[in-house]
Protein backbone atom coordinates (compact mmCIF):
# COMPACT_ATOMS: atom_id res chain seq x y z
CA UNK A 1 0.00 0.00 0.00
CA UNK A 2 1.51 3.44 -0.82
CA UNK A 3 1.25 6.75 0.96
CA UNK A 4 -0.65 10.16 -0.59
CA UNK A 5 1.49 12.93 0.39
CA UNK A 6 -1.38 15.94 0.72
CA UNK A 7 -0.29 18.66 -1.59
CA UNK A 8 -1.52 22.28 0.17
CA UNK A 9 -1.16 25.40 -1.79
CA UNK A 10 2.00 26.38 -0.63
CA UNK A 11 4.59 23.52 -0.54
CA UNK A 12 7.34 23.58 1.78
CA UNK A 13 10.76 21.94 1.23
CA UNK A 14 12.29 20.13 4.51
CA UNK A 15 15.92 21.03 5.10
CA UNK A 16 18.21 20.01 7.88
CA UNK A 17 16.60 16.23 7.95
CA UNK A 18 17.70 13.38 10.64
CA UNK A 19 18.79 10.29 7.55
CA UNK A 20 15.84 8.11 9.56
CA UNK A 21 13.37 9.70 7.69
CA UNK A 22 11.61 12.75 10.45
CA UNK A 23 11.00 15.95 8.88
CA UNK A 24 12.01 19.58 10.90
CA UNK A 25 10.02 22.42 10.14
CA UNK A 26 9.72 23.10 6.84
CA UNK A 27 10.95 26.41 4.86
CA UNK A 28 8.18 27.74 1.72
CA UNK A 29 9.07 26.90 -1.68
CA UNK A 30 7.42 29.83 -3.69
CA UNK A 31 5.91 28.29 -6.70
CA UNK A 32 2.86 29.05 -9.04
CA UNK A 33 0.12 27.25 -8.62
CA UNK A 34 -0.12 26.56 -12.71
CA UNK A 35 3.54 25.98 -13.08
CA UNK A 36 4.74 22.56 -13.65
CA UNK A 37 8.16 21.30 -12.47
CA UNK A 38 10.26 18.26 -13.27
CA UNK A 39 9.12 15.32 -10.91
CA UNK A 40 11.85 14.73 -9.39
CA UNK A 41 12.67 18.24 -8.48
CA UNK A 42 9.53 18.46 -6.45
CA UNK A 43 10.22 15.30 -4.28
CA UNK A 44 13.61 17.00 -3.81
CA UNK A 45 11.45 20.37 -2.79
CA UNK A 46 9.39 18.23 -0.59
CA UNK A 47 12.52 17.46 1.73
CA UNK A 48 11.97 13.27 0.83
CA UNK A 49 14.78 13.06 -0.51
CA UNK A 50 17.47 14.29 -3.26
CA UNK A 51 17.16 14.71 -7.34
CA UNK A 52 19.10 11.71 -8.11
CA UNK A 53 17.54 9.29 -5.51
CA UNK A 54 14.04 10.65 -7.05
CA UNK A 55 14.96 9.36 -10.39
CA UNK A 56 16.08 5.78 -8.64
CA UNK A 57 12.40 5.86 -7.28
CA UNK A 58 10.76 6.64 -10.22
CA UNK A 59 12.70 3.97 -12.55
CA UNK A 60 12.04 1.48 -9.45
CA UNK A 61 8.20 2.35 -9.96
CA UNK A 62 7.91 3.47 -6.91
CA UNK A 63 6.55 6.89 -7.55
CA UNK A 64 2.99 7.44 -8.81
CA UNK A 65 1.27 10.30 -10.17
CA UNK A 66 -2.28 10.81 -9.67
CA UNK A 67 -2.67 7.04 -9.64
CA UNK A 68 -0.49 6.42 -12.46
CA UNK A 69 3.60 4.73 -12.45
CA UNK A 70 5.48 8.04 -12.76
CA UNK A 71 7.72 8.26 -16.22
CA UNK A 72 11.55 9.68 -15.66
CA UNK A 73 11.06 13.82 -16.24
CA UNK A 74 7.78 14.04 -15.89
CA UNK A 75 6.42 17.36 -15.04
CA UNK A 76 3.66 17.43 -12.21
CA UNK A 77 2.07 20.29 -11.08
CA UNK A 78 1.06 21.51 -7.45
CA UNK A 79 -2.56 19.74 -7.99
CA UNK A 80 -1.18 16.87 -8.42
CA UNK A 81 -1.75 13.63 -6.32
CA UNK A 82 1.95 12.17 -5.33
CA UNK A 83 2.17 8.41 -4.06
CA UNK A 84 5.53 7.18 -2.69
CA UNK A 85 5.74 3.85 -2.43
CA UNK A 86 6.74 1.89 1.25
CA UNK A 87 9.86 0.47 -0.12
CA UNK A 88 11.50 3.92 -0.53
CA UNK A 89 10.97 4.99 2.88
CA UNK A 90 12.74 1.32 3.77
CA UNK A 91 15.84 2.02 1.36
CA UNK A 92 16.30 5.49 3.12
CA UNK A 93 16.13 3.94 6.39
CA UNK A 94 19.69 1.84 5.62
CA UNK A 95 21.84 4.57 4.28
CA UNK A 96 24.36 6.21 6.85
CA UNK A 97 25.62 9.37 8.04
CA UNK A 98 29.10 9.70 9.46
CA UNK A 99 31.16 12.22 11.28
CA UNK A 100 34.50 12.03 11.27
CA UNK A 101 37.09 14.30 12.82
CA UNK A 102 39.44 14.18 9.94
CA UNK A 103 43.06 14.91 10.29
CA UNK A 104 45.51 16.48 8.05
CA UNK A 105 47.04 14.96 5.23
CA UNK A 106 43.76 13.51 3.96
CA UNK A 107 41.08 14.77 1.22
CA UNK A 108 37.45 15.40 1.68
CA UNK A 109 36.45 13.43 -1.16
CA UNK A 110 38.13 11.45 -4.22
CA UNK A 111 42.05 10.71 -3.73
CA UNK A 112 44.11 13.23 -5.47
CA UNK A 113 47.97 13.77 -6.08
CA UNK A 114 48.42 11.10 -3.60
CA UNK A 115 46.64 11.76 -0.78
CA UNK A 116 44.42 9.58 0.52
CA UNK A 117 40.65 9.85 0.58
CA UNK A 118 39.18 10.75 4.60
CA UNK A 119 36.76 7.83 3.61
CA UNK A 120 39.57 5.32 4.47
CA UNK A 121 39.43 5.85 8.08
CA UNK A 122 35.64 4.27 8.24
CA UNK A 123 36.73 0.95 9.46
CA UNK A 124 35.69 -0.83 12.42
CA UNK A 125 38.83 -0.55 14.35
CA UNK A 126 38.55 3.53 14.14
CA UNK A 127 34.89 3.81 15.33
CA UNK A 128 34.44 5.63 18.57
CA UNK A 129 34.64 3.64 21.57
CA UNK A 130 31.67 6.36 23.25
CA UNK A 131 29.32 5.77 20.10
CA UNK A 132 26.20 5.58 21.44
CA UNK A 133 24.33 5.22 18.41
CA UNK A 134 22.58 1.67 17.81
CA UNK A 135 23.94 0.80 14.65
CA UNK A 136 26.32 -2.33 13.90
CA UNK A 137 29.14 -1.78 11.53
CA UNK A 138 28.38 -3.23 7.97
CA UNK A 139 30.58 -2.88 5.36
CA UNK A 140 27.52 -1.54 3.25
CA UNK A 141 28.37 1.30 5.15
CA UNK A 142 31.55 2.57 3.35
CA UNK A 143 29.64 2.79 0.07
CA UNK A 144 28.83 5.44 -2.03
CA UNK A 145 29.89 7.86 1.01
CA UNK A 146 30.15 11.20 0.05
CA UNK A 147 31.43 14.70 1.76
CA UNK A 148 28.71 16.92 2.75
CA UNK A 149 30.75 20.17 2.76
CA UNK A 150 34.26 19.65 2.53
CA UNK A 151 37.80 20.12 4.49
CA UNK A 152 40.92 21.05 2.33
CA UNK A 153 43.88 18.70 2.88
CA UNK A 154 45.46 21.42 5.51
CA UNK A 155 42.24 21.23 7.54
CA UNK A 156 41.04 19.20 10.79
CA UNK A 157 37.53 18.94 12.18
CA UNK A 158 34.33 17.85 11.32
CA UNK A 159 33.73 15.88 8.47
CA UNK A 160 30.17 14.57 7.15
CA UNK A 161 30.23 11.66 4.93
CA UNK A 162 26.87 10.47 3.93
CA UNK A 163 24.85 7.95 1.70
CA UNK A 164 22.04 10.20 2.36
CA UNK A 165 20.98 12.79 -0.52
CA UNK A 166 18.69 14.75 2.15
CA UNK A 167 21.73 15.28 4.14
CA UNK A 168 23.72 16.91 1.51
CA UNK A 169 21.42 18.71 0.19
CA UNK A 170 20.35 20.01 3.68
CA UNK A 171 23.93 20.87 4.19
CA UNK A 172 25.32 21.75 0.89
CA UNK A 173 22.27 22.38 -1.27
CA UNK A 174 21.91 25.71 -3.22
CA UNK A 175 19.01 27.06 -0.63
CA UNK A 176 21.48 26.04 2.62
CA UNK A 177 21.80 28.23 5.35
CA UNK A 178 23.27 25.80 7.91
CA UNK A 179 26.07 27.27 9.91
CA UNK A 180 29.73 25.48 9.90
CA UNK A 181 31.89 26.85 12.93
CA UNK A 182 35.64 27.12 12.84
CA UNK A 183 38.61 27.93 15.54
CA UNK A 184 41.36 29.71 12.81
CA UNK A 185 44.53 30.09 14.57
CA UNK A 186 46.59 33.05 12.21
CA UNK A 187 50.06 35.34 11.99
CA UNK A 188 49.85 38.99 11.11
CA UNK A 189 51.22 38.74 7.93
CA UNK A 190 50.71 42.10 6.02
CA UNK A 191 53.76 41.54 3.73
CA UNK A 192 53.34 37.48 3.37
CA UNK A 193 53.82 34.83 5.80
CA UNK A 194 57.71 35.09 4.88
CA UNK A 195 57.54 38.93 4.32
CA UNK A 196 58.55 41.64 7.23
CA UNK A 197 56.73 42.43 9.58
CA UNK A 198 55.17 38.94 10.52
CA UNK A 199 53.76 38.67 13.92
CA UNK A 200 53.17 35.06 15.31
CA UNK A 201 52.13 35.86 18.99
CA UNK A 202 49.39 38.30 20.57
CA UNK A 203 47.98 38.79 16.68
CA UNK A 204 44.91 40.55 18.14
CA UNK A 205 47.10 43.30 20.08
CA UNK A 206 48.40 44.54 15.79
CA UNK A 207 45.72 43.39 13.81
CA UNK A 208 43.00 46.47 12.72
CA UNK A 209 40.04 46.53 13.84
CA UNK A 210 38.88 47.93 10.52
CA UNK A 211 40.07 44.48 8.99
CA UNK A 212 38.67 42.55 11.58
CA UNK A 213 35.29 44.32 10.19
CA UNK A 214 36.21 43.23 6.39
CA UNK A 215 36.27 39.70 7.89
CA UNK A 216 32.81 39.99 8.47
CA UNK A 217 31.13 41.83 5.94
CA UNK A 218 32.62 43.36 2.45
CA UNK A 219 34.90 40.53 1.31
CA UNK A 220 34.23 39.32 -2.16
CA UNK A 221 35.96 35.65 -3.90
CA UNK A 222 35.59 34.89 -7.53
CA UNK A 223 33.97 37.64 -8.17
CA UNK A 224 30.99 37.01 -5.70
CA UNK A 225 30.48 38.82 -2.43
CA UNK A 226 30.80 36.96 0.13
CA UNK A 227 27.24 36.22 2.95
CA UNK A 228 27.83 38.12 6.80
CA UNK A 229 30.38 35.99 8.75
CA UNK A 230 30.42 35.90 12.53
CA UNK A 231 33.87 36.82 13.59
CA UNK A 232 35.49 36.87 16.80
CA UNK A 233 38.69 36.44 18.30
CA UNK A 234 38.64 33.37 20.57
CA UNK A 235 41.98 34.09 22.47
CA UNK A 236 45.45 36.51 21.05
CA UNK A 237 46.32 34.59 18.23
CA UNK A 238 43.06 32.61 17.37
CA UNK A 239 39.88 33.11 15.54
CA UNK A 240 36.24 31.69 16.01
CA UNK A 241 34.72 31.99 12.19
CA UNK A 242 30.66 31.47 11.96
CA UNK A 243 30.24 30.94 7.81
CA UNK A 244 26.63 29.80 6.22
CA UNK A 245 28.38 29.43 2.81
CA UNK A 246 31.42 27.07 1.37
CA UNK A 247 33.57 28.37 -1.08
CA UNK A 248 36.70 26.94 -1.50
CA UNK A 249 39.65 27.78 0.91
CA UNK A 250 36.79 30.22 2.03
CA UNK A 251 38.54 31.68 5.16
CA UNK A 252 42.39 31.09 3.81
CA UNK A 253 41.77 33.28 1.41
CA UNK A 254 39.64 35.69 3.17
CA UNK A 255 42.19 36.09 5.85
CA UNK A 256 45.02 36.71 2.75
CA UNK A 257 42.71 39.67 1.42
CA UNK A 258 43.19 41.37 5.07
CA UNK A 259 47.10 40.59 6.05
CA UNK A 260 46.30 37.04 8.17
CA UNK A 261 48.12 33.96 7.24
CA UNK A 262 45.98 30.73 8.48
CA UNK A 263 48.35 28.38 9.84
CA UNK A 264 45.75 26.17 11.55
CA UNK A 265 41.94 25.73 10.92
CA UNK A 266 39.64 23.09 12.66
CA UNK A 267 35.70 23.05 11.95
CA UNK A 268 33.86 22.18 15.61
CA UNK A 269 30.36 22.00 14.08
CA UNK A 270 27.83 22.20 11.77
CA UNK A 271 24.67 22.82 12.42
CA UNK A 272 23.30 21.79 16.08
CA UNK A 273 25.95 19.28 15.33
CA UNK A 274 29.17 19.08 17.18
CA UNK A 275 32.90 17.67 17.27
CA UNK A 276 33.27 17.32 20.94
CA UNK A 277 35.18 14.86 21.97
CA UNK A 278 35.38 12.88 18.92
CA UNK A 279 39.04 11.70 18.80
CA UNK A 280 41.14 12.96 16.05
CA UNK A 281 41.16 10.07 13.15
CA UNK A 282 38.01 8.09 14.36
CA UNK A 283 34.59 8.53 13.54
CA UNK A 284 30.72 8.19 14.99
CA UNK A 285 27.49 7.44 13.17
CA UNK A 286 25.00 10.57 13.44
CA UNK A 287 22.37 9.16 15.59
CA UNK A 288 18.67 8.76 15.19
CA UNK A 289 17.60 11.92 17.51
CA UNK A 290 20.28 14.47 15.74
CA UNK A 291 19.63 17.02 13.60
CA UNK A 292 21.99 19.65 11.43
Amino acid sequence: MSKTLKLPAKVTAGRALAPEGRRPPARPVVQPAGESIRLNKRLADLGHCSRREADDWIARGWVRVNGEVAQMGQPVRLTDRIEVAPEASAQQGERVTILLHKPVGYVSGLPEDGHESAAVLVQPRTRWKDDRAPRRFAATHTRGLAPAGRLDIDSTGLLVLTQDGRVAKALIGEQSDVEKEYLVRVHWAPNGPKGAGLVTQDVQQVFPPERLALLRHGLSLDGQPLKPAQVDWQNPEQLRFVLKEGKKRQIRRMCEQVGLHVVGLKRIRIGRVVLGNLPLGQWRYLAPHERF
